[in-house]
């Protein structure tokens, strides 16, 4: 790939550049992946990594069957750790460069931080490079839908989103029990998660020697780490000064310019169940309830409401969405199960309880004698095998980009909603808030001269 794949030009990320990326991606002439151009399905995949600590190195070790050609990170002590045992890989801090060999790779994993998950899928997606992607898919929405267009153009193009409990059996029962009307009529849904990494109150916020406690942006810079190209790392973001309150992981995903707090991150796992469940897409409203929103910093505690309509045979839902301190009102008056995380399916006959891996029919009395139907959503192979099957064969995954598009679209729209304090409604043809026309900075970002998806 050439430099004019990222101009250095200062190009914008406006409606009109979105516009002109989408018509880009449809028009332009995607290259067929390897398997499509004759390739032995019993070769092993070459894979370039981009990202090899924390979830990246998790990455690895899931793949270390294929054949890992290339090592990418800002990090250089994190690309000479996994060069011990990928010694003949290429190694490389910029992604961009990476893409100069792209003939060396077959697909791409990418395992960066949120705000360059776009910029380092779209080159692959051009190239007819199968992907893997860490959750979130992207930063904002505007990116998912720019992703999910491109990936819909990308022929033969195998891609998933890294939501590894989705390949798990306990949604699949869960899944299979809410379509057949175990519990009747889905009327309403609430998803809670009791992490509470974001903006404290003050009087939470005690000490202040642990970054995720940190209340404003730090005034004084720290020293860079010895091998950490900052300026990469900070890739489209607004430039900073390095400090130890954003860097490393996952302290920077607190913080709006990198990331969405606890709805982006786990939002893609919780109401992944639901979303596949009760056939979720686009929301007709959304409205969240919290502290005053803060500029710099996410909420710890956050309570989301979305109003979807109906779906095929399903009736209108409301799905709830809670994190931290907030909590259902039938948890708190102890109708149900205390756990820490769970989704609740309420239906006209009873209610379903679930987390990662069990669930529960609700009242227990009331299913004493309820026989659940025969599976009939097929076992996975498991998230990352799933995936690479599908490079080599043509194969369907289950958490493609077009579903993962949509699903972090909807994510994201809760954050909308609370930066915007107003309950939004939402056009998603034309990714605009007719009655709120400033969502319109937290739904599209202007990126820093160098970076484009254009």
């Amino acid at each position: 790939m050439s430099d004019t794949t990222f101009p250095s030009s200062d190009r914008r990320a406006t409606r009109r550049q979105f516009g002109r990326a989408v018509v880009g991606a449809a028009a332009g002439a995607f290259a067929a992946p390897a398997f499509v151009r004759g390739r032995n399905l019993n070769e092993k995949l070459n894979i370039a990594m981009i990202g090899v600590a924390r979830r990246g190195a998790a990455n690895l070790k899931q793949l270390a069957g294929e054949n890992i050609v290339a090592l990418c990170d800002v990090l250089e002590p994190a690309i000479d750790r996994a060069a011990l045992t990928y010694p003949k890989a290429r190694r490389c801090r910029d992604f961009r460069r990476l893409y100069d060999h792209a003939g060396e790779f077959d697909a791409v994993v990418v395992s960066t931080t949120e705000h360059t998950h776009a910029f380092a899928t779209m080159p692959a997606l051009q190239l007819g490079k199968h992907v893997y992607c860490e959750k979130p898919l992207t930063y904002n929405i505007a990116e998912a839908r720019i992703i999910r267009e491109a990936a819909a153009k990308a022929r033969g193009v195998a891609t998933q989103m890294g939501t590894q409990v989705h390949a798990g059996e306990n949604y699949r029962r869960v899944v299979e029990l809410i379509q057949s009307g175990a519990i009747g009529p889905v009327h309403e849904a609430h998803v809670w998660v009791g992490r509470a990494w974001g903006r404290q109150p003050q009087a939470a916020a005690k000490t202040y020697k642990d970054p995720l406690f940190v209340l404003e942006r730090p005034a004084k810079s720290m020293p860079t780490p010895a091998g950490l190209d900052w300026d990469l790392w900070l890739g489209p973001a607004p430039a900073r000064p390095f400090h130890t309150v954003y860097y490393p992981g996952p302290k920077w995903y607190r913080w709006w310019d990198f990331g969405n707090g606890t709805m982006s991150d786990l939002g893609s796992h919780w109401n992944d169940l639901p979303f596949w469940a009760l056939r979720l897409d686009a929301p007709h409203t959304v409205e969240s309830f919290g502290p005053p929103p803060h500029p710099e910093i996410a909420p710890a505690s956050m309570h989301t409401v979305y109003e979807y309509g109906p779906r095929g045979d399903m009736p209108p839902v409301v799905l709830n969405w809670y994190q931290g301190e907030e909590k259902p009102r039938l948890w708190k008056e102890n109708a149900i199960p205390r756990w820490d995380f769970g989704v609740l399916f309420v239906g006209d006959k009873g209610m379903l309880l679930s987390d990662y891996g069990k669930h529960v029919l609700l009242p227990e009395k009331d299913f004493r004698d309820f026989v659940p139907p025969p599976p009939s959503i097929p076992r996975s192979l498991g998230h990352w095998a799933e995936w690479v099957h599908a490079c080599k064969t043509g194969a369907p995954t289950t958490c493609n980009f077009d579903y993962a598009g949509r699903l972090t679209e909807a994510n994201h729209l809760g954050n909308v909603a609370y930066r915007t304090g107003k309950k939004i409604e939402w056009d998603p043809a034309k990714l605009y808030v007719p009655n709120a026309p400033e969502a319109e900075r937290f739904i599209h970002r202007d990126y820093r001269k160098g970076w484009s998806l254009a």
